[in-house]
């Protein structure tokens, strides 16, 4: 069970990501985030903004009605600019 579900409704992944900041800083280390996002670049963006930033892609939730993609919080993660989710600081 996540800890913390984030319905990205139709946003792109860039806006999904900038928010996905915030959540991930209160969510806390360990915590386990689905984000539902239907984004067609989801599925390669969220993988490879875990890997920048340190947290775990756990990959797409099986079963889930709308697509919906899992990650655990880093405990110790590398940050990225505010309104430039691709950039660290």
């Amino acid at each position: 069970m996540p800890d913390l579900v984030v319905d990205g409704g139709d946003k792109l992944c860039v806006q999904l990501l900038i928010e996905l900041r915030g959540h991930v800083r209160r969510a806390g280390p360990g915590a386990v985030i689905h984000l539902i996002a239907v984004d067609p670049a989801a599925p390669v963006d969220l993988p490879a903004w875990c890997h920048l930033t340190g947290h775990t892609y756990l990959g797409p939730v099986q079963g889930a009605e709308r697509p919906t993609y899992a990650l655990r919080v880093a405990d110790a993660a590398q940050e990225t600019q505010e309104s430039r989710p691709w950039h660290a600081t």
